[in-house]
């Protein structure tokens, strides 16, 4: 389908304001077809407000870094104890309307806000142990890179501990069970950083991505302890499963699992539930598809010496 050729402009008063906007919202409108118009009767998550929420999250799991500048060690419990409050309220209300979101059968509708309660109440539990695997991402960011001058300069500057960060806090919410609000957390640091870590992706403690731009980090991988990867590394799917209809099978594993102490060098594309074995190191620009042993050295193929020694080109 496309739209009929631009006209030359008319003026204002000759718009019928009125058409424009019964063929944006009416009957005819794409945009209402069945999987939107059964949700748009609930308010839906805001993305202005879970991308505040992201950041009311990093004043807690980083007290002092992030937010007021003027605290003082008397303070700070103060000030954490008030941004939680804040975050407590604000969460819950977005996980009950992403609740409303995923759910089609109105007869749940009275389900959703208690479940919101207790999901938030469950994940703000689990806020020190996020921060125990953050303390440990910022410390390999900083003894893995040489020109990190303090663990201080990698949470303030560094792309991969943000994007860590906001991964760290939208796997706890994908684990229970929030529908929508981990992708878009997950998504406004993929915009910040150009680091793109789906919800459902596991990943051990320890981990740095080092610059970062260009990483893709797929649904089902799997990441353990102390791995580092540098940018353009992608984690990917070789091959999407498909039902009789057509339609890719949902939650199928079928990303890299990493073992402990793995580097993997820029540009790297590892595709497929395959094995990359404890200890390994993938180079830069590897394509890479078949599980590999623990120590493993993997480089792409040498450049011909005699590419060009009769004359010849590419």
């Amino acid at each position: 389908m496309t739209c009929a050729s631009p006209r030359p402009p008319r003026p204002a008063e000759a718009l019928d304001l009125a058409a424009v906007v019964a063929r944006l919202c009416g009957n005819t409108s794409p945009m209402t077809h069945r999987w939107l118009e059964d949700r748009r009767l609930e308010p839906l998550p805001s993305r202005d407000v879970v991308t505040r929420i992201s950041e009311l999250l990093r004043i807690v799991l980083f007290p002092g870094y992030f937010g007021s500048s003027e605290l003082r060690a008397e303070t700070v419990g103060y000030h954490v104890g008030h941004t939680l409050d804040d975050i407590q309220r604000t969460l819950a209300l977005q996980i009950e309307r992403s609740l409303a979101f995923a759910d089609t059968d109105p007869g749940h509708a009275s389900e959703h806000e208690p479940r919101a309660r207790a999901i938030t109440t469950d994940f703000l539990n689990a806020l020190p142990c996020i921060q125990e695997l953050l303390a440990t991402d910022v410390r390999a960011a900083y003894e893995g890179d040489p020109a990190a001058r303090s663990p201080d300069e990698t949470i303030f500057c560094y792309p991969g501990v943000l994007a860590v960060t906001n991964h760290r806090v939208a796997h706890q919410l994908h684990r229970l069970g929030v529908p929508l609000l981990p992708r878009m957390i997950a998504e406004h640091a993929h915009s910040v950083t150009g680091i793109d870590i789906h919800p459902g992706a596991t990943i051990g403690a320890g981990f740095f991505i080092d610059h970062g731009t260009g990483v893709v980090i797929g649904e089902t991988s799997v990441i353990g302890n102390g791995v580092r990867i540098y940018q353009g590394v992608t984690l990917g799917a070789r091959t999407f499963p498909l039902d009789a209809a057509g339609t890719p099978i949902k939650g199928i594993a079928r990303h890299p699992i990493i073992e402990d102490q793995v580097v993997i060098y820029s540009g790297a594309t590892i595709l497929g539930r395959v094995t990359i074995g404890r200890g390994s190191v993938v180079g830069g620009n590897v394509w890479l598809t078949v599980s590999v042993p623990p120590g493993s050295r993997i480089t792409s193929a040498p450049p011909r010496q005699d590419a060009f020694a009769d004359g010849g080109g590419i």
